[in-house]
Order: C-alpha cells, then sequence, then structure tokens
C-alpha cells in the first residue's frame, strides 16, 4: 500500500491530539520517503465520533482518534479506564496506559475491526460551579451539575449527591450564564478556551475522570500494510504519544496560568470521600471477571 492515509478527529486542528497524528504522518513520510502520510480531517469534518468509528471499522477511513465513550458500547474491556477516580493522578493513568493493562485493551478492539495503536490523554477533569467551593461530597448536595449524555457521568454525578443535567456541550456556556445549571466538569484547557471560568468562578480540584483517548486504525487498512510497514505505523503511534503529551501538558499550563491571574477560586480537594461513593457505580458498569481483572491490575498500579 501507499499513498495519503486519511484520520477523522472531532477537535479542532490545533489541539494536541490532531497534532500527534500529523507528527504520526510526518514520521512515516520520513521512514518512507513520501510513499505514505496522513491527512487529519480535523474539527469533526466527518461527522461525530459514533459515526467515524463505524467508518474505520468497515474500512473507509484509516484512522480515527475517538474518545473511549464510544469505544465503551462497543468494548466492555475498555470500560475500566473511563471509571471515576479509578486513576488516581495523572502519572497514574500514564503508567497504565503504557503497560501491557493498556496494551490488553488496545488489543481488545480488533473483533471490531479496529487496530488500536496508541492511547492519548484526555486530561484530568474537575468540578467548577458558580454557587460555593466542593471540599466534601455533601457540597455537591442540590447542585445542577451538567454532564455528557451519558449513563457513566449520569450515575457518577448523582451518586456523589448533585443532580446530573445532560445537555450539549455547546450550550454550557449559556446554560452557566443564565443559571439553568450550577456547574460543569471538565478539564483545565476546556474550563479556559471555552471561557467557562467567566461565569463559574469555583473551581475544585476532583480529578474525578482521567478518561483517556485512543487512536484506532481500520483493520482492513492495517491487513493491506505489509509487515514492515505495520511496524512503522506501530512505531510512529508510539512516538506520536510523547508528542502529544508534550503538547497537552504545555496546554494545560498555559490553561492553568489564565486561571492564576483571574477572580476564579480554586481548591484542593480529598479524593477519598469522592471516591468512597462510588463502588455502586463501579458496580454497575463493571460486570465481567474479565473487566475486574484490569481494575485489579490499574488498581495494584497506584503509587503507595
Amino acid at each position: 500500500m501507499s499513498g495519503m492515509l486519511t484520520s477523522a478527529d472531532a477537535h479542532p486542528a490545533d489541539y494536541p491530539t490532531v497534532r500527534a497524528v500529523e507528527f504520526m504522518g510526518r514520521f512515516l513520510s520520513e521512514k518512507t520517503n513520501g510513499r505514505l502520510g496522513i491527512k487529519v480531517f480535523a474539527g469533526g469534518q466527518l461527522g461525530n465520533e459514533t459515526d467515524t468509528l463505524e467508518i474505520t471499522s468497515f474500512g473507509g477511513l484509516d484512522f480515527n482518534r475517538v474518545n473511549f465513550a464510544p469505544l465503551n458500547s462497543i468494548e466492555p474491556m475498555t470500560l475500566p479506564f473511563s471509571l471515576p477516580f479509578v486513576f488516581d493522578s495523572v502519572d497514574h493513568m500514564r503508567r497504565v496506559v503504557d503497560s501491557a493493562v493498556g496494551d490488553k485493551v488496545l488489543a481488545s478492539m480488533e473483533p471490531h475491526g479496529l487496530i488500536g495503536l496508541a492511547i492519548y490523554d484526555s486530561g484530568a477533569r474537575n468540578f467548577y460551579n458558580m454557587r460555593r467551593p466542593i471540599r466534601t461530597p455533601e457540597d455537591m448536595r442540590g447542585l445542577k451539575i451538567r454532564v455528557p449524555a451519558s449513563d457513566l457521568y449520569v450515575a457518577m454525578v448523582n451518586a456523589l449527591g448533585a443532580n446530573a443535567v445532560p445537555i450539549p456541550f455547546s450550550e454550557i456556556y449559556q446554560s452557566l450564564a443564565q443559571g439553568v445549571i450550577d456547574g460543569a466538569e471538565n478539564n483545565w484547557p476546556t474550563f479556559v478556551g471555552e471561557r467557562h471560568y467567566e461565569v463559574a468562578n469555583y473551581l475544585s480540584i476532583t480529578e474525578h475522570l482521567l478518561t483517556p483517548e485512543a487512536l484506532v486504525m481500520s483493520k482492513a487498512s492495517y491487513d493491506a500494510l505489509d509487515p514492515a510497514d505495520r511496524s512503522l505505523v506501530r512505531q510512529a503511534a508510539k512516538r506520536s504519544v510523547i508528542e502529544m503529551r508534550r503538547l497537552w501538558d504545555a496546554r494545560v499550563q498555559e490553561a492553568k496560568d489564565v486561571i492564576d491571574r483571574s477572580d476564579v477560586r480554586v481548591n484542593p480537594v480529598n479524593k477519598a470521600p469522592f471516591a468512597g461513593l462510588m463502588r455502586p457505580v463501579w458496580d454497575q458498569f463493571i460486570t465481567t471477571w474479565a473487566q475486574r481483572r484490569i481494575v485489579d491490575a490499574i488498581l495494584a498500579m497506584r503509587e503507595g
């Protein structure tokens, strides 16, 4: 196989995941004297992640960067990475996904027509609201917190004592400004980039989710490559993780600098009382022995 391979990403063109796949394309081009490359269609040009995932599994797209949420619905082994408070830090999450645990989760996608190539960051998500600091789960009582349309997010927020309100991402700012919701949750770059900090000036560092993202390749496209090119693709994907993390960490720091100069009140959180309320949520979504093995392996890799 030769020529320009295609890749989809819902994130905008300057996003770290998009730039990481472009880095991968340059790596492939250099190693093959221009015979292979990657064209990235960013900003959701080819549809939402559920749609592009289906297209990729059928071979209509070569690569796809997706959140774990749409993968959760097709492969149960991806669910443990999406559990609230399963990772206790960014370092812990990266240690897990770089290990045999990450390899096992990536390999689980193959029966669905997908080759799991790499696991990227999606940031540590924190709660922010316009009412009060959240230091304990009691502080969440009665708060209307926006969540994505996800059963897992709804179960998590409700288990913490707040009221989960699923609304589209694009409506968060307006809903906060109008008091339709009291708060939301997301990572540092989104909190700043979407200007949510202008209307929600209490940020609590809960880091309740560190769900990563995946770079997958169509199995049909992968199988069409000769063995040497397959090896190159895997090598390029691993290298792209380093680039993605470099770009991501810089973006997080930029967002923190903006918040330092703002009126937002940032408070640390003792995560243990929050994590202690997650057992029913974990039990609702982790239902097989194989999934529990993954969860146990993740927990065993915590420091201390």
